[in-house]
């Protein structure tokens, strides 16, 4: 496949065009494999990067989350040493603060699409932008573009901009254009649309289960509104589309379909000639059991980049891997040409952004004093302040509850309910929610405590009135976050018999607060008063307890069904 440089979203210039080519028929067949693979580093041992970007010539990395002294030394160390620029990735969907520990959290996806207005969103990926391009990251894994269609998806959730396919289109086309107006890569997300399924595409191959036409008209509405604001790169992931899988293969039989990331059909079918996308595809983690429920790793490979994929992330085992893909070259797996057209599609890339460039005039290394401006600029922490604000949404109000104070509710009872080993990164919000709900109360004057069950059988549990008597206010505090491998997002309630239940809630004032999964009604149907936050941080922290007490007001609207579609859940 001839591959158009002068076309979008490349729109190379002759003397870019003429480093690629140059660039590409400089590599040996190794080093043009070493392009393809986009690695991962949580270290700036130099001794490991020589290894990277020396050895190996890999094509990318994506960096985890260090402090800023850390990143800028591995970006300016990784940039130095290597041969060709590098495109250096992070998950950049709700911030920096994913890869920089300084960096700014302005809230996940869902937050900024219940804030509901486009403009503050436009001002939050602009400040995005700036604090990811001060950083030294070029190539930002985001933004999200699945549609939460399936309250049940153990994955997507606060991650996406919600259930509307219109806001999904647009939010997404937002974060494109503004975030690559700093010469950044943004990778639209993951094609051909997670949401769907109740399973989790880690652990499985998952469904896409839209018709073809419904596709179109949903998931494929958001992907054209990507590539229209200029996306260069797309993300596949390990979800199937068996039906416009077999409406361009028709002869497909079921347990030949292939997940995004090694589907012919999919990459080259839909997504290169239906949506007319001529940027660079990188695959999702090929770590996924997604991927390796489906081919033997051997094989699996290979056909990964043979299928369309241009770079290839991550691996199970780096040499073995490497491997893996050299054999599939020499077996005809993978082609020569294939290859060629891969790596030409990733220098064109970095071209795109001016690595070459920048490389030679300096600027693409870190420089720590501008960083460390940015990051702490305070128009940046305004705006993650707005996010917090205008997103918390009160999805159900019992009347005379609200507002709070503590002379009307002095003895606040709080449920803390956290899943299983929480964790403090880009999805995670605080481990210990309960605790800290209490000390926000106890510091504006209430006395508030954490319930703890205690150990009992029939007959001897403590009495209705112990709760009755000594409390005026009861508040849950949860703290259940998605994330891989895991195949369920609910709240798992204490022995014995759900102790921690809201069973008081006919007696005793109660709310219930979601610091991430929107969707909890579905087990907690009866409460009346009932709030989401799609998210933590102080700044939502803050918010959130200035409404509670009637000093500002709820004003996000709800990107998603939280009722999860359920009568019951209406009730008051």
């Amino acid at each position: 496949m001839k591959i158009n440089l002068k076309a979008a979203p490349f729109n190379l210039n002759d003397k870019q065009i003429q480093w690629v080519e140059q660039t590409l028929s400089s590599l040996t067949i190794e080093k043009k494999i070493g392009q393809l693979f986009h690695l991962v580093t949580y270290t700036s041992d130099p001794h490991y990067l020589d290894y990277l970007v020396k050895d190996l010539g890999i094509g990318g990395c994506m960096m985890r989350t260090m402090s800023l002294e850390e990143l800028a030394k591995t970006v300016n160390y990784m940039q130095e040493q290597a041969p060709i620029p590098l495109l250096l990735s992070a998950n950049i969907e709700a911030g920096t603060e994913s890869v920089c520990s300084e960096g700014t959290r302005f809230g996940t996806e869902m937050a900024s699409a219940a804030c509901h207005d486009v403009k503050l969103y436009e001002k939050v990926c602009r400040a995005i932008g700036e604090e990811t391009s001060a950083l030294g990251i070029n190539y930002a894994f985001a933004p999200i573009i699945d549609i939460d269609y399936n309250w049940e998806n153990p994955i997507t959730n606060t991650r996406t901009y919600g259930s509307d396919p219109k806001t999904v289109s647009k939010l997404g086309a937002v974060y494109v254009k503004e975030m690559q107006s700093f010469d950044l890569v943004t990778s639209i997300k993951h094609f051909p649309g997670d949401g769907c399924d109740s399973r989790d595409q880690h652990l499985v191959g998952s469904i896409n289960t839209k018709s073809a036409d419904e596709w179109m008209d949903t998931y494929g509405q958001a992907y054209k509104a990507g590539i229209e604001a200029g996306a260069l790169s797309v993300m596949t992931g390990h979800i199937l589309q068996p039906a416009w899988s077999k409406r361009l293969n028709p002869s497909l039989k079921d347990e030949e379909i292939l997940p995004g990331l090694a589907s012919k059909e999919l990459l080259n079918g839909l997504l290169r000639k239906k949506l007319g996308f001529n940027g660079m595809i990188i695959s999702d983690s090929s770590t996924m059991a997604g991927l390796n429920v489906q081919l033997p790793r051997k094989i699996a490979v290979p056909t990964v980049i043979a299928a369309g994929c241009d770079m290839f992330l991550f691996t199970k085992n780096l040499e073995e891997d490497f491997q893996y893909m050299k054999e599939g070259l020499e077996s005809g797996i993978l082609t020569k040409e294939r290859l060629d057209e891969a790596v030409m599609r990733i220098l064109a890339v970095k071209a795109k952004i001016k690595l070459p460039e920048k490389k030679a005039d300096g600027s693409i290394y870190v420089d720590i004093a501008n960083a460390r401006k940015i990051i702490s600029n305070p128009e940046h922490k305004e705006l993650a302040q707005r996010v917090a604000d205008e997103s918390i949404t009160l999805v159900k109000e019992e009347k005379g509850v609200l507002p709070l104070d503590n002379k009307k509710y002095p003895r606040v009872l709080v449920y803390g309910l956290n899943g299983a080993e929480p964790k403090i990164n880009v999805y995670r919000n605080v481990a210990k929610i309960g605790e800290t709900v209490v000390e926000e109360f106890n510091k504006r004057g209430y006395k508030a405590s954490l319930f703890s069950p205690k150990p009992g059988f029939e007959g001897m549990v403590d009495p209705v009135t112990a709760i009755t008597d000594n409390y005026d206010l009861i508040v849950y505090a949860a703290s259940y976050q998605t994330k891989s491998n895991q195949t369920t997002v609910r709240i798992e309630w204490s022995e014995p018999f759900g102790a921690n239940v809201p069973v008081y809630l006919h007696s005793v004032p109660t709310i219930f607060i979601s610091f991430e999964n929107p969707y909890h009604l579905i087990d907690v149907p009866r409460v009346r008063t009932y709030i989401n936050t799609y998210g933590f941080s102080k700044a939502v922290l803050e918010s959130l307890f200035e409404k509670l007490e009637g000093k500002a007001s709820f004003q996000g609207v709800s990107p998603v069904d939280a009722f999860c579609g359920r009568w019951d859940t209406h009730l008051s």
